[in-house]
Order: C-alpha cells, then sequence, then structure tokens
C-alpha cells in the first residue's frame, strides 16, 4: 500500500481468495484493504499511539441517517461523557480533499455533533474545532491530545 503521512505502524494482514485483509482493532476482525480503509486503519493508530485516545473510546464505520438517507461515519472518538468529542472524514489517497469533503463532514456534524473535526486522505490531514455559538469550525495545526 501506498506510503501515507502517518508514523510507521505493525499492521496484521492475511490472504484470502485472492483478497488482502487488514485486522482492524476496533472492531476486532479483519477487513478488505482498500485505499480508504489504509487511510483508516492508519488514522486509527495514530489516534491510539499519538494522540492517546483510548482505544474503548472509538468507533469506527457506523451508520447514520441524514435526511433519510444512510450514511456511514469513519471513525468517531468519544468523551467520557458519551457525547463525541472528535469526528473524523478519511478518504483514499488518489481523493483531493476540497470544499466538498468538508460539506460531507459538516452535515455528519449537525447530527453528531462533534467538538472536534479531522479530514484526511493520508497524505493531507485538516483539523478544526467547532463553534457552535457561531455555527463555524476553525481550523487548528493539530488535534489536541486526549486527556482526563
Amino acid at each position: 500500500m501506498q506510503k501515507l503521512n502517518f508514523p510507521k505502524f505493525s499492521f496484521r494482514f492475511k490472504n484470502s481468495e485472492n483478497k488482502v485483509s487488514i485486522f482492524d482493532i476496533i472492531r476486532k476482525k479483519f477487513v478488505v484493504l482498500q485505499p480508504e480503509e489504509w487511510v483508516r486503519q492508519n488514522c486509527v493508530h495514530y489516534l491510539i499511539s499519538y494522540k492517546n485516545f483510548p482505544k474503548s473510546f472509538i468507533n469506527v464505520e457506523k451508520e447514520l441517517v441524514i435526511n433519510n438517507l444512510k450514511k456511514r461515519y469513519d471513525i468517531v472518538v468519544y468523551n467520557s461523557d458519551s457525547t463525541i468529542h472528535l469526528l473524523v472524514e478519511c478518504k483514499s489517497p488518489t481523493i483531493t480533499i476540497n470544499q466538498d469533503t468538508f460539506d460531507q463532514i459538516a452535515r455528519y456534524n449537525l447530527q453528531l455533533k462533534a467538538d472536534y473535526l479531522m479530514v484526511t486522505n493520508g497524505l493531507n490531514h485538516y483539523y478544526c474545532q467547532m463553534d457552535f455559538n457561531q455555527s463555524r469550525y476553525n481550523f487548528l495545526k493539530d488535534i489536541p491530545n486526549y486527556t482526563l
């Protein structure tokens, strides 16, 4: 797989029926390794290993309904009170992050109400902090590390 703009992590892989799968430590199962999944798995490991988010606070690939349409978010990190701390949108490295990507995560966040947003294609990472009073997001250089 393509080298990404994340630290190097160790992953478990397996081959089955001519498909490579990667072990997802959150879902506790092997999933087919597609470019977006590669970004998602690197991001999960980054959040745990470098940002100190507890693995038990992270949720991956869950369905949500927006305007009667079924969608799936990539990664959510919860606070200890079950509110959402961080919403992450992962794209394949071949996808350019643009306004449409931010519009997508903003639509998801109308329902989820995360404090922070992260958009990544594995090569470029963008971080925002929500300002719900002003109905906007403010760009950051990085997301804060997890603290109790």
